[in-house]
């Protein structure tokens, strides 16, 4: 008997998160019915439409580049949350390493004029110092790396807002823009920008951030380090047995997931797409929607390339919601619910697998029914 494709892993993934998206969605639109039901299909469609809202192709490419500026740091969090995920552990603090990274460049970038690569290898240093705190916390004192992560998160953003105002506008809570102040430090465009209506903020970020996506498919599949790694996660205890560093496994574990929430920020704030806010009061969404991207991509490296987009797209699409029906928020929403379905993966594929596996038995006894009649008339 042929194996059946819905029973390969690959395909149960894919299509247990298409599952949840369309579930989402579909709830989001209950959720706005109760609301407002005068705008309630008009509002879900917006979200789903983002830069197809404009009816020029020219506008459309550039609302596109728009959203994959944002997809590049978006993809780095969810890498930082899903590398830490496979060693057992919840990387919380991936919001607060994002913030410290994006300090740093721009801190670098604004205040000592560094250019662009020295800026980006700060604020993966400032991201991987900040896990490294959790992973010491968690190797040798056993604090939780979520209660770590959580209260690091808080730091890293009020310093970041203090540090910030050294190099912020007079007249606004603002940081300089840094086309103007640190022009040196912005990332190189590689003529990509071209492919996006002369789109200037699109650049090495996108094809550096996938880049680093494969780099961790290797890492953890194809390599002992990895597989070091995921064996600690499974039972630390096991892996120490054996002969496994298992405290040095958590601590760079943490490491790694810090330098790439760090990275996420470097290449947001160096593209020049946006300014520092040094009266921010809440953690920027980037580092949970993270949470969102990992989860809705299976886990896997290569799939959170394509729920990180998407993720950012259905955010990027909340702003064209009517703003006197519904909050732009409400794309935000709809991430929740989707991350929240995510939680029920496990049950989707058995679900699945229970189905294929019924199917299977009873095209396999029809079979031999057949044959056993045949074989009766023979």
């Amino acid at each position: 008997m042929k194996k059946n494709l819905l029973k390969n892993s690959i395909v149960q993934s894919i299509l247990t998160s298409l599952i949840c998206i369309v579930l989402g969605m579909f709830i989001g639109f209950i959720v706005l019915l109760f609301i407002n039901p005068a705008g309630a299909a008009e509002a879900i469609i917006s979200v789903a439409k983002n830069f197809l809202t404009y009816n020029s192709t020219n506008m459309q490419l550039k609302y596109l580049g728009n959203t994959l500026v944002k997809t590049a740091p978006l993809l780095m969090c969810a890498l930082s949350v899903l590398f830490s995920y496979k060693v057992g552990l919840f990387n919380i603090g991936a919001a607060g390493q994002y913030v410290v990274g994006a300090c740093a460049c721009l801190y670098a970038a604004l205040a000592w004029k560094w250019s662009w690569f020295p800026c980006m290898l700060l604020a993966i240093a400032a991201g991987a110092a900040f896990g490294a705190i959790s992973g010491i916390l968690k190797s040798y004192f056993n604090v939780n790396e979520v209660i770590s992560g959580i209260m690091l998160n808080w730091i890293g953003l009020y310093s970041a807002n203090m540090i910030l105002s050294n190099v912020k506008e007079a007249a606004s809570p603002y940081t300089y823009q840094l086309t103007a102040a640190g022009e040196q430090a912005i990332l190189p465009t590689l003529g990509l920008g071209a492919l996006f209506n002369k789109n200037q903020y699109v650049g090495l970020a996108l094809p550096l951030s996938v880049l680093m996506a494969v780099l961790i498919w290797v890492i953890l599949g194809k390599t002992k380090f990895g597989y070091e790694l995921k064996a600690t996660g499974f039972n630390k205890n096991a892996a120490k047995y054996s002969g496994m560093a298992e405290k040095r496994n958590i601590i760079l574990t943490l490491i790694i997931g810090g330098a790439l929430a760090g990275l996420g920020g470097s290449l947001l704030y160096q593209t020049g797409y946006e300014q520092w806010q040094c009266t921010h009061s809440s953690l920027p969404a980037m580092g949970f929607n993270g949470i969102a991207a990992a989860f809705l991509g299976g886990l896997n490296p290569i799939g959170t390339i394509f729920s990180s987009f998407f993720i950012q797209h259905i955010t990027a699409g909340g702003a064209y919601v009517d703003k006197t029906m519904y909050c732009s928020q409400i794309s935000d929403l709809i991430s929740a619910i989707i991350v929240y379905l995510c939680g029920f993966v496990g049950f989707f594929k058995y679900a699945m697998n229970v189905r294929i596996e019924k199917s299977e038995a009873k095209k396999a006894a029809k079979e031999m029914s057949v044959e056993h009649k045949e074989g009766g008339k023979e």
